[in-house]
């Protein structure tokens, strides 16, 4: 049985989970946090589905043996290939919520929306799924996709802000087929570490979507639903856990939470 003092499991391939990851510690404080960074198999988006499926599977098992009471698929392409199997193999034992129908149900709300551009690794963008749950909302919207797979590795390896990131960007998104769109999707939980360049390339016409807001409402409407908010008083204790420990890892996690944070080894199988 899920009780309300368990905490939350929060898994990515690296450390683009922990924009989801930040957001969620400052909507609800008080709960306690269980992450999970693969990153020994990063990026998710070149593996296959099946591949996607298992690492998926493994870290599940990891975290309900931690005793999570919800799990929040922190990734896209983990959202595209795994959500379904894990609802499937696990969901009468956990809660879970991935990042793609959250920000698609806040798609549908803006009816502002005529063109629509999505950009992604090459897992998410091949799957379909956002043009597929969009039309299925939003039926006469245009959606153009775009595969952005240098974005993750150059976020990882700690390159954004700076003049290498800038020229990458642009290069991605002076394709033609995002002439005037109003919306682009960050499909991809590395990318709110570049929203700003992005938003800046567009300029204020263009609206810049990303999961991380959409997902900490979704995990809290969970939460209250089942009744399972944490009513401790005290701030809520963080652990990250990480199948291979990385410098860029640490970098990023130090600029989202203002300090050193220390991240414990778990060796996921091959």
């Amino acid at each position: 049985m899920l009780k309300n003092n368990f905490p939350l499991g929060i898994f990515d391939s690296g450390i683009g989970g922990l924009t989801i990851a930040d957001a969620i510690i400052k909507c609800l404080p008080h709960e306690d946090i269980l992450y999970f960074g693969d990153t020994a198999h990063l990026p998710y988006g070149d593996k296959s589905p099946e591949l996607v499926r298992k690492y998926a599977a493994q870290i599940t098992e990891f975290l309900l043996e931690h005793n999570c009471k919800m799990l929040v698929i922190a990734c896209n392409t983990a959202s595209a290939f795994a959500y379904d199997f894990l609802q499937e193999n696990y969901g009468q034992r956990i809660k879970i919520i991935n990042v793609v129908e959250p920000l698609v149900e806040n798609l549908e709300a803006d009816r502002s929306l005529s063109k629509i551009a999505i950009i992604g690794t090459r897992g998410t963008i091949a799957s379909g799924v956002y043009p597929k749950k969009i039309k299925a909302v939003i039926p006469n919207v245009e959606v153009v996709c775009k595969e952005t797979p240098l974005l993750a590795p150059m976020i990882e390896a700690g390159f954004f802000h700076d003049k290498i990131s800038q020229e990458i960007i642009e290069a991605y998104l002076s394709d033609q087929q995002f002439k005037n769109i109003d919306a682009i999707v960050l499909a991809c939980t590395h990318y709110p570490l570049i929203k700003k360049e992005i938003q800046v390339f567009f300029g204020e016409k263009v609206k810049v979507f990303d999961s991380t807001d959409f997902t900490q409402k979704a995990v809290k409407n969970v939460l209250e639903k089942e009744q399972l908010l944490n009513n401790q008083k005290k701030k809520g204790q963080h652990r990250f856990f990480l199948s291979d420990n990385t410098a860029s890892f640490r970098a990023t996690a130090k600029i989202l939470f203002g300090s050193e944070i220390e991240s414990e080894f778990y060796a996921l199988s091959k």
